[in-house]
């Protein structure tokens, strides 16, 4: 053997992992250089040895070893909606030859959840209240309150962003007053037609004389539809949640809600304007109950199988609400759930804005003075003493320092 080919054949030992130079190449070709602002990843390939490839922080240069952006990446989903999906695996393998033996491991990102719905509104943070209108006319609910301008309720600090963005809603707690007293009604300056609604609280009000809703509605009513998803009056602790629509809409005893529903027919003309209500089976989804666990998120679907409402307590909120990726697929049996089967959720149901107000007495807080609460115990004239809602309203205005709204947010989801 000459020098020339001597060389050649001390060299092919050294490197007999990657001989003859046909592997060389290939093992070049497997180098993939990332670089992260110009300086190389942990995931670059370097020659450690002349008998292995490898990678550094890894096991392996196969394919299945380099994470992949796919697994992190942003698809498009129904109707333009953006969602993410990842998925997570890992596989060893081993192969062994004489002498040696290779184990490869593959490992790809941690599952995350997906949604097919895109957010088209959110109102939350010091930009709350410019999403909305204050009405500042007369209570068609004919109650003892004077709903106010925004400037006038700035003007009377009842309405505040506190230091944690939380949209404070107060009402006047002016000791005695003579007509009305002055709370807050807000109307969205959206409208929607079908989505989902995302209300994040965590304080209502509540007590005697209060009827404070949160609730969407058409322009011309009843005939475009009204859905209630949080109302309730006095010192309630379950929340009620309602429909009233134009004649023809009902709702079975059999439809799937898990709350206990209080009349079939949602027409208003046809129900003296109660509609079909349903009242949620946890105590702690309004009022005092409500207030003391911190809230929660009330959700309302309107989608082609009907209108659905969910009540997630504090402490219980699924991950996909709190990643902004809902899945309702995942939330189990809704509170509240009125069929398209029998009542056309778009049928019924057409161009609706979102409200909050905090009115008294009216024409069911008031009718319901001398009722026990939904709950059982004593009835607000029993407690306070007094013969009517609406003197109480005008003479104990410090009995109002809980009839507040504190909410984180209001968003609303659509899948396109």
């Amino acid at each position: 053997m000459n020098r020339r080919e001597r060389l050649f054949h001390d060299l092919g030992v050294a490197l007999s992992g990657v001989w003859p130079p046909s592997r060389i190449i290939e093992a070049r070709s497997q180098r993939k250089m990332v670089k992260r602002g110009g300086v190389m990843s942990k995931n670059q390939c370097i020659l450690k040895a002349p008998n292995a490839l490898v990678q550094e922080g890894s096991h392996s240069t196969s394919p299945a070893n380099r994470t992949s952006t796919a697994a992190h990446g942003t698809s498009t989903g129904k109707g333009g909606a953006t969602s993410t999906s990842s998925s997570s695996s890992t596989s060893t393998s081993t192969k062994t030859t004489k002498g040696s033996s290779t184990t490869t491991t593959s490992t790809t990102a941690a599952s995350a959840p997906s949604s097919s719905y895109t957010k088209k509104w959110d109102a939350s943070g010091n930009d709350f209240f410019d999403d909305w209108t204050f009405w500042s006319q007369d209570d068609p609910t004919h109650g003892t309150v004077q709903f106010t301008t925004q400037q006038d309720a700035q003007n009377s600090n009842l309405i505040d962003i506190d230091d944690d963005g939380n949209a404070i809603m107060r009402v006047d707690t002016t000791g005695q007053i003579s007509g009305g007293r002055k709370a807050i009604r807000i109307h969205s300056e959206q409208t929607f037609n079908g989505g989902l609604w995302v209300l994040d609280a965590m304080h209502m009000p509540t007590g005697c004389g209060t009827w404070p809703a949160f609730w969407t509605h058409g322009p011309n009513w009843p005939q475009d539809g009204e859905i209630d998803i949080v109302e309730g009056v006095n010192e309630n602790t379950y929340n009620q949640m309602t429909l009233h629509t134009a004649p023809g809409c009902t709702v079975n005893p059999d439809a799937g809600g898990s709350g206990k529903l209080l009349g079939s027919v949602c027409g208003a003309a046809e129900t003296g304007n109660a509609g079909c209500g349903i009242v949620d089976n946890n105590a702690d989804s309004y009022g005092g109950g409500y207030n003391s666990n911190g809230g929660g998120v009330h959700v309302m679907l309107w989608a082609d199988e009907g209108v659905s409402i969910w009540f997630f307590p504090r402490g219980s909120i699924p991950k996909d609400l709190t990643s902004e990726a809902p899945q309702p697929d995942n939330w189990g049996q809704p509170s509240a759930h009125f069929p398209s089967s029998t009542c056309s959720a778009y049928g019924f149901n057409r161009d609706h804005t979102t409200i909050f107000d905090t009115t008294f007495c009216g024409d069911w807080a008031a009718a319901a003075w001398g009722a026990a609460p939904n709950q059982g115990g004593q009835s607000c004239a029993e407690k306070t003493g007094v013969a009517t809602c609406q003197e109480y309203v005008q003479n104990h205005g410090a009995d109002f320092s809980e009839a507040y709204w504190k909410v984180k947010s209001v968003k609303v989801y659509q899948t396109s």
